[in-house]
């Protein structure tokens, strides 16, 4: 993985285990029965780009696919509706990957803002297409949220991987 520029600490490889079950984790948070407001963040999408931009090769725009029909038939949506959006979402945070790593915990949430924009407005036009309700402008609240958390995301995700201070001062790494 592409260090960003500043930082001196190293990382431990990831687990894949641990890449399933975060992502099965967002997957049932999502799924959880507890009345779901237009504004509230997907965390699903947001664990998923996570991965997608730390673990390009292990995490990829055909589980993106896969997690969203998963979702659309928990939902009753529109069969597509979110597998569409997770992997328009899944594709374009590929491409940004390699130069979202570079910048600061919050540039980088602002550098993903526009994707989960996007993911939602495809969503939505799938929903009003085949004849759904508007959910209102609030849904247009659910990325600032979304960009918001990634800094918590990413400090959640990444904890495993940090290496403890080694205090032997012999050894180069």
């Amino acid at each position: 993985m592409i260090m960003p520029r500043g930082s001196d600490q190293l990382l431990l490889p990831v687990n894949p285990l641990f890449i399933g079950f975060s992502l099965l984790l967002a997957l049932a948070l999502e799924m959880l029965p507890v009345g779901r407001h237009p504004a509230s963040p997907d965390l699903l999408a947001l664990v998923l780009v996570f991965w997608i931009v730390h673990q390009p090769h292990r995490v990829g725009v055909g589980l993106g696919f896969v997690f969203g029909l998963l979702l659309d038939v928990h939902e009753s949506a529109v069969l597509g509706q979110h597998a569409l959006a997770y992997t328009l979402l899944s594709y374009f945070a590929i491409t940004i990957h390699r130069r979202l790593l570079w910048f600061s915990l919050p540039s980088q949430a602002l550098q993903i803002l526009p994707l989960f924009f996007a993911a939602h407005g495809v969503s939505m036009i799938a929903r009003l297409i085949v004849g759904g309700m508007f959910p209102g402008w609030t849904v247009m609240l659910a990325p600032v949220f979304e960009a918001m958390l990634w800094p918590v995301v990413v400090w959640l995700l990444l904890a495993p991987q940090r290496r403890p201070p080694d205090p032997d001062e012999n050894r180069p790494l």
